[in-house]
């Protein structure tokens, strides 16, 4: 149910990326984006901890947080260069989403020690004919 609540976020952000002007450099845009981000992260951040307790916050972060911040943006440049090159906002997204998903099962067996059980098998099967049939067109 949780999730649920994001959707009218990722789609404002899929509107966002899909309108960005072509002739604006990516990066540029990007600094700007997460220059936003980070005054809003910020203001929100010292408001729920106490100031008193930023600095033992901040300690507590390790290297997930760089290596997010880098994959974030590289997603962040995919989809400004998947929309530039005239993907469909109604399949970029899902075909990425799709992707991701049968990468994500693999990556639970190989990390985390996840079984693959038949539906999930089926299941990658079934995205795969999905990913086929969207990409025909």
């Amino acid at each position: 149910m949780a999730y649920l609540v994001g959707y009218p976020v990722y789609t404002v952000y899929n509107i966002c990326t899909k309108s960005t002007p072509s002739n604006v450099n990516a990066f540029g845009t990007l600094m700007i984006t997460y220059a936003v981000a980070t005054i809003l992260t910020a203001v929100i951040f010292v408001f729920i901890v106490k100031p008193e307790n930023v600095l033992t916050e901040l300690y507590r972060v390790n290297w997930t947080s760089v290596v997010l911040g880098i994959a974030i943006v590289g997603l962040e440049l995919a989809y400004i260069f998947a929309y530039r090159a005239g993907w469909k906002v109604s399949s970029a997204s899902l075909v990425a989403n799709i992707g991701l998903a049968i990468v994500l099962i693999f990556v639970g067996v190989i990390l985390y020690g996840e079984n693959i059980t038949l539906k999930q098998l089926m299941g990658i099967l079934v995205c795969c004919v999905g990913l086929f049939l969207i990409n025909m067109g």
